[in-house]
């Protein structure tokens, strides 16, 4: 007998674990199935101690993977015989370790859920989507769901990121500018201005001081500066610091409203996608929950599920935490009253993925002429300071 960790939930979607031992994963699973509790995973506890050792797949390979897996199993491969295949092809060496341990998992009885899930380093979303296709017996339109999914994310966030790369250019060439001027040009005209001997203004004076200071002491200040970046990075890793972060994050102008927009409709995407696998209400969005980055958002949605246990509407729960824009409660309110909540949900993505997009365009053909305005802007003062004191002996002598 070994022991086994087991995550399941009660009819009234109460989500607990609990340590029971057992010949193996799949007795304990049938034990609790058939006593009418959800089993979301089962795992051995000697698995839990390794997971946080692995090495995540990228997620471009990993939907490669998914997308030669659907088509084998559709062409009429077995699963086993489908993994054994793909994993002797895979060129990625940890990720050929974890398809191999995924056969020979599955080739002892765990399902496949569970067999992934055990490697700790997939995506919750797609575990929990492969254990709604096993109950439902339709692994072949789950996958395709969970694949459709990941291609519009992964799409949208590519775009995402293409729209900030100019401006995080534009931001980094005025600061290497400006540590340019301040350690290499200023210390040049220090040298003159101390051998003319001549009185100089006073933001001349300030700048050679700043220059000086940061020949002296520049080392210093980037070796505390990268420290407290270290522990900055650290701290917004703990749940206290990743939710006072995504708090002020939401609260900033402009950026704070894109952002909120954003996660709302990954979390909505991701909700519908496992409520269209079968996957119960209550188990679906703690699971999406999970899976997205905002704390805030995470966090309304637990509280959410509570209420929602308490035989509460979803929108109305949504409503309360009033963290969940007007429009997207409105919307699932309509889904939930006509029978096709998933829909609607799919409908609130799109909305916001295409609102998301729109204001950061906007946003960014506002940020990018501000950059440059404000590099302009910084070496006028520097050159002005450097050379007034030159124009000042010029016009003295000329007078």
């Amino acid at each position: 007998m070994a022991e086994f960790v087991i995550k399941l939930a009660d009819e009234r979607g109460k989500v607990q674990e609990q340590t029971h031992a057992a010949s193996s994963a799949e007795e304990l699973r049938a034990r609790f199935t058939q006593a009418g509790y959800y089993v979301y995973s089962v795992k051995a506890r000697g698995v839990l101690a390794g997971q946080g050792n692995q090495k995540k797949v990228k997620l471009e390979s990993f939907l490669v993977f998914n997308q030669q897996f659907l088509t084998l199993i559709r062409a009429g491969l077995p699963i086993l015989g489908s993994l054994e295949l793909l994993a002797k092809r895979q060129k990625i060496p940890h990720f050929r370790a974890q398809l191999e341990d995924v056969t020979a998992r599955v080739k002892t009885g765990e399902s496949i859920s569970q067999a992934f899930e055990a490697q700790g380093g997939f995506p919750l979303v797609y575990t929990t989507t492969l254990l709604a296709g096993e109950r439902s017996g339709n692994l072949e339109e789950v996958l395709q769901r969970f694949l459709d999914f990941q291609r519009v994310s992964l799409t949208f966030s590519k775009k995402l990121k293409a729209s900030l790369v100019y401006p995080a250019i534009l931001i980094v060439m005025v600061i290497g500018l400006f540590i340019f001027l301040i350690t290499f040009v200023v210390p040049r005209f220090a040298e003159l201005y101390s051998q003319l001997g001549t009185k100089l203004p006073g933001i001349t004076v300030f700048l050679l001081g700043l220059g000086d200071n940061a020949q002296k002491y520049g080392l210093y200040v980037l070796a505390v500066v990268a420290a407290a970046v270290f522990f900055f990075i650290r701290w917004i890793k703990t749940e206290a610091g990743a939710t006072l972060v995504d708090r002020v994050r939401i609260g900033l102008p402009v950026v704070g409203g894109i952002w909120l927009k954003y996660q709302v409709g990954l979390f909505a995407r991701t909700l519908s996608t496992l409520l269209k696998g079968g996957l119960p209400l209550v188990p679906s969005l703690e699971t999406a929950a999970r899976s997205i980055n905002s704390k805030q958002i995470s966090n309304a949605v637990y509280q959410s599920v509570e209420t929602v246990r308490e035989g509460k509407g979803l929108s109305a729960s949504f409503q309360a935490t009033k963290v969940f824009p007007e429009l997207a409660v409105e919307m699932v309110e309509v889904g939930e009253s006509t029978g096709a909540l998933p829909q609607m949900l799919n409908s609130v993505a799109e909305f916001f993925e295409e609102d998301v997009q729109t204001n950061l365009t906007t946003a960014m053909s506002l940020i990018e002429p501000a950059i440059l305005v404000v590099m302009g802007v910084v070496v006028i003062i520097i050159l002005i300071a450097l050379y007034l004191p030159i124009f000042s002996l010029t016009s003295g002598g000329t007078t």
